[in-house]
């Protein structure tokens, strides 16, 4: 079966992977789902931010071709991404949509590590590019955001944000 690893840029996505998203994965077929901070996040001072992409690239490419029954993703904020990652100044230059730049960086960095692999399946490197901060998948579902924080009473006021927006992550565009 497949072992998904996903770099991550910070504890909450760390957290988020290891205790949420992985239950759900592993019910679906997936036999192991690890977080992994990228960089060794926790020896940095400040937490949160991601590295410059060589060292990035370079911790992916060591497990690609290290294990190779693994795929590996990335859940990093568009919000702070160093330019030296692959399809940076492209996704900020013209008037994009979210999507369409979060399609950019996305095709940018898959095309960068298959480049890097001989006869690599391309399968196995799947990166994903929040565009504004994790907290805006919070609004995906107002209601459960409200249940899981212990204050059911900002359901409707969650909902009130959510529908200000075309999806969650045109919540947070800013610092």
């Amino acid at each position: 079966m497949t072992r998904l690893l996903v770099e991550v840029e910070g504890e909450t996505e760390e957290n988020f992977v290891n205790y949420v998203l992985s239950v759900h994965l592993l019910a679906v077929g997936y036999t192991a789902v690890n977080a992994r901070l990228l960089g060794n996040a926790r020896s940095r001072k400040g937490r949160g931010g991601i590295k410059n992409w060589d060292d990035v690239r370079k911790s992916i490419l060591n497990h690609l071709k290290g294990d190779r029954g693994i795929i590996v993703t990335t859940m990093v904020d568009y919000y702070g991404l160093p330019e030296s990652w692959p399809g940076h100044a492209t996704a900020s230059t013209g008037q994009k949509s979210v999507s369409e730049r979060a399609s950019v960086l996305e095709n940018a960095l898959s095309d960068d590590i298959s480049s890097a692999l001989q006869n690599f399946d391309p399968r196995r490197f799947v990166p994903y590019v929040v565009m504004h901060e994790f907290e805006g998948l919070l609004f995906s579902d107002p209601y459960r955001f409200a249940q899981s924080i212990g204050q059911p009473g900002l359901s409707g006021k969650f909902r009130a944000i959510r529908s200000e927006f075309p999806t969650p992550e045109d919540i947070d565009d800013s610092p």
